[in-house]
């Protein structure tokens, strides 16, 4: 999200090599991963004998360095970068979890998040007095691995599936393994790409290319790999959804742009939202402004289609942090102040269509829009390439609770008001679902509708597994 704050989820990148090691190679695929997730960091590798792990809080350059990179040994390794949605960002909580059960040691990365953890540890895993060392869902979830019942992986991964609720993309390994698993819904991604005699597991195809891989294709919902010396081998769980359910913001704004997502590329999908969205919400005006960097895309769509010259109108200090590290509204304020600066020379008597790819709270954006008439503007008028987010996510995006969300508690005139534009307009749910090539049932969009595809607590929050701890 360029203005707001909408975050992240997590990135896994996994790969089985049977001649190299593999550490430094899942080191510059994180890297590729970093916007997905910038708490902490880790990778956890094999030499066929043992399990090595490195992980700790903080962006992938301050976790790792060479002397780490070469300590983790071996050809099957993955890796995982974390923004926490259950949990937070303790160093327990960084990923990959190792840990060990029936089955043997398992490391485990999870992109996702999981609605029933109290009854996987209530009804499916007491039996087994585990003593928790994290605040996280993650690891509800990689005991469940750790001891399901089944001969193989396949079966055993089945068994999970049919009592894991919620999103995971899993990657996994033993010490002579790799396992990837989509939820029986696809909500998050995972790619499965190629290179030489390696197979390489990965939340986006775009981190694939930086190690030289080529993409095969899309891991399907509700399916397990399995990768080891005998090649690799494949299964779907027998109830998974039909359509899939992938996070409809992926499309919009958590995958790179050059990401391919349900077979389509997402600059591709954000150009179309952005020409979609000036067929919608024409308005006269002389330049068109996309906030950096998620919503350029969706800007030069809406000018192309308008004929209305797209300009740089905001600069963004790519030095900054992302302002929702903020830990109040008041520091995240202050955040886009240094995190944009307006060209004041481009917008000065213009009127201005400002782009963005959603509006969650507000307070930002209206900062923004202010920034921007200060600068000398005549007018700015609002258009964002998503629709009204009214409901909270509770499959791995941490976006706000539904009090926080201005949609939920305003109507589109009153939204205009409170963020200063002289104009606002959403993209409807249809154009969105045309943009990006979906059918009526594929893609989650709760966010935008409170449809939610499995039954959710609506009040779970992010912090529920620490107030439980704490009880």
């Amino acid at each position: 999200m360029a203005i707001e704050s909408l975050n992240e989820e997590c990135g896994v990148f996994g790969i089985y090599d049977p001649n190299e090691s593999v550490a430094e190679s899942i080191y510059i695929g994180l890297f590729a991963l970093q916007h997905r997730g910038q708490e902490s960091a880790g990778i956890a590798t094999s030499d066929h004998t043992e399990i090595f792990t490195k992980k700790d809080t903080g962006l992938i350059a301050n976790v790792f360095n060479d002397f780490d990179v070469n300590e983790l040994l071996g050809g099957i390794g993955i890796g995982h970068t974390r923004y926490s949605t259950t949990g937070s960002d303790l160093r327990q909580n960084a990923q990959p979890l190792l840990v060990e059960g029936i089955n043997g040691q398992i490391a485990l990365g999870h992109n996702g998040n999981i609605v029933n953890v109290d009854e996987l540890k209530d009804k499916y895993l007491s039996e087994f007095q585990i003593n928790y060392k994290t605040t996280s869902d993650s690891e509800a979830i990689a005991y469940m691995y750790a001891n399901a019942v089944g001969k193989n992986w396949f079966e055993r991964s089945n068994y999970c599936m049919r009592y894991i609720k919620g999103a995971f993309s899993l990657l996994m390994m033993t010490k002579d393994e790799l396992i990837g698993v989509r939820d029986p819904l696809g909500i998050r991604p995972l790619c499965l790409g190629k290179k030489n005699d390696s197979w390489v597991l990965s939340s986006e195809s775009s981190a694939l290319s930086h190690i030289g891989a080529e993409f095969v294709r899309e891991i399907d919902n509700g399916e397990t790999i399995v990768i080891n010396k005998n090649g690799i081998e494949s299964s779907k769980y027998s109830s998974s959804s039909k359509d899939h359910k992938m996070c409809i913001f992926e499309q919009i704004y958590f995958s790179r742009p050059d990401s391919v997502i349900d077979g389509q590329l997402t600059y591709e999908s954000r150009m179309k939202m952005g020409m979609s969205l000036a067929k919608e919400h024409a308005v006269d005006a002389d330049i068109v402004v996309g906030v950096p960097d998620s919503a350029i895309p969706a800007a030069i769509g809406y000018s192309n289609e308008s004929k209305i010259p797209y300009t740089e109108g905001l600069i963004r200090n790519r030095y900054v942090g992302r302002t929702f590290i903020s830990p109040n509204q008041k520091l995240r304020e202050l955040g886009v102040k240094t995190k944009f600066n307006v060209l004041n020379e481009i917008v000065r008597d213009k009127k201005i269509i400002l782009i963005d790819d959603s509006i969650v709270r507000g307070t930002t954006t209206s900062r923004v829009i202010e920034m921007i008439k200060e600068a000398g503007a005549k007018e700015v008028h609002m258009r964002v390439s998503s629709p009204p987010i009214t409901s909270p996510c509770f499959f791995g995006v941490d976006m706000a609770t539904t009090s926080e969300l201005i949609a939920n508690q305003f109507n589109i005139e009153e939204i205009r008001k409170i963020i200063g534009a002289d104009s606002l307009g959403f993209l409807s749910i249809d154009a969105l679902q045309k943009s990006v090539n979906s059918k009526k049932n594929n893609y989650c969009k709760a966010c935008f509708t409170g449809d939610y595809p499995i039954p959710v607590q609506l009040d779970f929050d992010k912090f529920h597994l620490e107030k439980i701890k704490q009880k």
